[in-house]
């Protein structure tokens, strides 16, 4: 078998159903808290206290890399899941159950625990305090949640168990997708591999999907780059297209299918909000979605694009910049560009648009055709100009100069008529592969909570 992870905060359970779960699979149970103390010789308080919590941090990621490999059930400590060391270990070639309860039964559990405190809080808002800021983490560790505040252990792993064996899609909701998926323009080895996903009873019940959600979207390099990563890093998932005119059969779909999260593009990045639980505070700042991480019966919407953004341009901070395009992908861009102390102009051909997204950002606007009176610094394109069908540059050649520096935010062709053109005028120029590296990187840590480094990334792309 491969091995079973256990994750959750203190008081959910975990060293009793662990115990549980590893001699009913016959194989070893491994508590990552219990292992630290016999490696040093010292109770875990003592190491809070003597050297602080750091240090213990620094004990249990040696701990976690030495765990072994397989045929093993694993209890983890409640803050292991925040370091994304950690859980590129804890994840691979593993399936990870996150157990939750509600607060009332973890303070009741916990009320006479020898654990040093981890704030100067009351217990009960300690506790609330911490979930709160562990809950994204705790959420991307989860390959199944399972909720024990009211089973006692030997149910809990009853159902871990059933969900081991089955999968968490029903029959008909298995059905459903490889309707979905047949009724699309998938090539056939693609379409296979999803068949073979959603075989009921499918051959490996744990294998989780994941996609990108547009229409259009087979012009995404998601589904390669992420199955790669998948590879990498021993994760039992699938990347596929969820193309479809209408977002909300997409998420219906996602929710039945129990997958994992969708990287979201155009032209949903808005709509989108309406349909997701819970909506990130930058997400809704920027007015856009494009990352949806479904865990614990719940969806919750991110937006990664501003990060991608930003982060090519930090050199640049403080500059006059002009941002075409006033849409989803534009709104975090001018989230991005003010965040860098930006003197940010907005233009696009619906003039209203600009004005509206403007406002929302402290950001100036004006015409489109009064760029060459603004003679910026940097020129951002956010719009899909560039990207098939329409292959037009916003720009015309005589509108750039060699000192401006042009970032293109369409990443497919990766030298776009933009680009091309730039070059050719000696402009400095960053592709929008630059933003696509930098928000993969976050969504896979959203999704996962592993910090893949860019170069990994970059190095699958090419």
């Amino acid at each position: 078998m491969k091995r079973i992870v256990l994750t959750g905060f203190r008081g959910t359970g975990k060293t009793e159903i662990g115990r549980i779960l590893a001699a009913q699979h016959r194989v070893v149970f491994l508590d990552t808290d219990s292992l630290i103390e016999q490696q040093t010789g010292r109770s875990i308080p003592d190491i809070f206290h003597e050297d602080g919590e750091e240090r213990f941090r620094t004990i249990e990621r040696d701990v976690i890399a030495g765990l072994p490999p397989a045929d093993a059930v694993i209890s983890t400590g409640g803050g292991a899941v925040v370091d994304p060391v950690n859980m590129a270990h804890l994840r691979r070639d593993s399936t990870v159950v996150l157990l939750t309860t509600d607060l009332d039964a973890i303070e009741q559990r916990i009320a006479r625990s020898p654990r040093p405190p981890l704030t100067n809080l009351p217990l009960r808002e300690e506790i609330a305090e911490m979930l709160d800021r562990r809950r994204q983490n705790y959420r991307a560790s989860a390959d199944l949640c399972v909720d024990t505040s009211g089973t006692t252990p030997a149910t809990a792993a009853v159902i871990i168990n059933d969900r081991i064996d089955k999968g968490v899609p029903t029959p008909s909701a298995r059905k459903e997708g490889v309707a979905f998926f047949r009724g699309g323009r998938l090539a056939a080895p693609a379409l296979r591999r999803l068949e073979e996903v959603l075989a009921s009873p499918p051959s490996d019940p744990l294998t989780r999907l994941l996609g990108v959600a547009g229409y259009p979207a087979l012009h995404s390099r998601g589904p390669r780059l992420f199955n790669a990563l998948f590879a990498e890093y021993g994760i039992n998932c699938h990347y596929t297209f969820f193309e479809d005119p209408v977002i909300g059969r997409i998420m219906d779909l996602a929710r039945s299918l129990d997958v994992k999260g969708l990287s979201v593009t155009i032209p949903f990045k808005q709509d989108v909000m309406a349909l997701v639980d819970e909506v990130d505070e930058a997400a809704r700042n920027i007015g856009a979605v494009n990352t949806v991480v479904f865990a614990c019966g719940s969806a919750t919407g991110y937006n990664t694009d501003w990060l991608g953004v930003r982060k090519p341009l930090v050199s640049l901070k403080g500059s006059k910049a002009v941002l075409l395009g006033a849409g989803g992908v534009a709104s975090a861009a001018a989230f991005a560009l003010v965040d860098l102390d930006m003197d940010v102009t907005i233009l696009n051909r619906t003039p209203e648009k600009a004005k509206e997204l403007a406002a929302r950002t402290g950001c100036r606007w004006a015409a489109w055709d009064t760029f060459d009176q603004i003679h910026p610094d940097l020129v951002v394109n956010a719009t899909p100009l560039g990207m098939e069908p329409d292959t037009r540059s916003p720009l015309r050649e005589e509108q750039v100069y060699p000192d401006l520096t042009v970032f293109d935010l369409v990443y497919t062709p990766p030298v776009t008529p933009l680009i091309e053109m730039a070059l050719g005028r000696g402009c400095r120029t960053i592709q929008g592969t630059e933003m696509f590296i930098e928000q993969a990187k976050e969504q896979f840590w959203l999704f996962f909570g592993i910090d893949v480094p860019s170069e990994t990334i970059r190095k699958y792309l090419s």
